[in-house]
């Protein structure tokens, strides 16, 4: 019997050799694979693409803006004013470790942004900037409010949870959201603003509404009012109108050098129209706000020439005011003081 041979597998180089005998190119892939695997890639980006946006209206994805294109003033700020002290410390610590937490925008026209929140971090971000320490950059959740009570809620809440604010503070921008249009009453941007604050909270925040609109603008340190003695003058606001509006002159025309000053002259006011209270048998509603606390002290006015004269007996305090009142009449009032003893 013949010996069979075992045939081994042909040579693939030579299958489809061409006529000069060089060896063929290798086989590409078939067409619809190349279709498949570029449709299968563009579905991948497109699927990563949609992530991102909508992880970025989510506010769900950092963003790192210039400090210069957010607009700290597209809210008016709860907080009026912050402790040099804080302030420091804020600046120490994100030159030190880095922002944290990044500040809350909402995209306005032009490629700016819409502060919400997060105020203190870029006035402290704008000052390590100016000493060099900073590369003039923001962290940055990006947030859509669908209307202005959105953003100014985002606002308050952030600073409910972070920063201790005043019960003034607190009232100051319940009114400022009504004087804006963006709540149609106190009572409804109470209850938005503040809704996760109990009900005696926002009791509180609401009687010191009347305290802001009667003093708010003549009032040197308002942050610094108390609880208890802004809840005795808002009572005794409503229910002495006409006083209150002597007491606003007799704070436009002071000058206090300490937030201590200030509030000793409140609790003057206070100490005396709650002692003329106590002396009434109970007046009618009707006449409550004609009423005057006869403790309160008088104020004498003489009209001068170019200059004011106000003498507060009560007080043992005399005030002098307006354009007349210069140096060298300062000098002369003290020559002419020394005389009279």
């Amino acid at each position: 019997m013949a010996k069979r041979k075992r045939l081994t597998p042909a040579n693939p180089m030579f299958l489809d050799a061409a006529a000069d005998g060089t060896a063929p190119a290798p086989h590409a892939r078939a067409p619809i694979a190349d279709v498949a695997a570029d449709s299968s890639a563009s579905a991948a980006l497109a699927e990563v693409a949609d992530e991102l946006n909508r992880a970025r209206e989510d506010g769900r994805m950092l963003l790192r803006l210039p400090l210069d294109r957010v607009e700290t003033g597209y809210l008016v700020r709860d907080r009026l004013v912050v402790e040099d002290e804080e302030m420091q410390a804020l600046i120490a610590s994100l030159r030190e470790r880095g922002q944290q937490t990044p500040i809350e925008v909402t995209p306005l026209e032009d490629g700016r942004y819409g502060l919400i929140s997060g105020w203190r971090r870029c006035q402290a971000l704008a000052t390590l900037q100016e000493w060099g320490a900073g590369d003039g950059t923001v962290l940055a959740l990006e947030r859509r409010p669908d209307t202005a009570a959105d953003a100014y809620r985002a606002m308050v809440e952030e600073n409910e949870i972070r920063a201790n604010l005043s019960y003034f503070e607190r009232a100051r921008i319940v009114d400022v959201a009504v004087q804006q249009g963006v709540y149609e009453s106190h009572k409804k941007a109470l209850q938005s603003l503040f809704s996760a604050a109990s009900r005696a909270k926002r009791s509180k925040i609401g009687s010191f509404v009347i305290v802001v609109q009667m003093l708010g603008d003549r009032l040197g340190y308002p942050q610094a009012i108390g609880e208890r003695l802004g809840l005795r003058l808002a009572r005794l606001i409503d229910l002495y109108e006409d006083q209150a509006q002597t007491l606003c002159v007799d704070l436009t025309v002071a000058q206090f050098n300490s937030a201590e000053d200030e509030q000793a002259f409140l609790g003057r006011w206070v100490a005396e129209a709650e002692a003329f209270e106590r002396g009434q048998d109970r007046p009618s509603s009707s006449a409550k706000r004609n009423s005057k606390p006869a403790a309160t002290p008088a104020v004498e006015s003489r009209p001068l020439p170019d200059l004011q004269a106000r003498f507060h007996p009560g007080e043992q305090r005399l005030e002098l005011s307006g354009p007349g009142l210069t140096e060298a009449l300062h000098d002369s009032l003290l020559e002419w003081l020394a005389d009279q003893r």
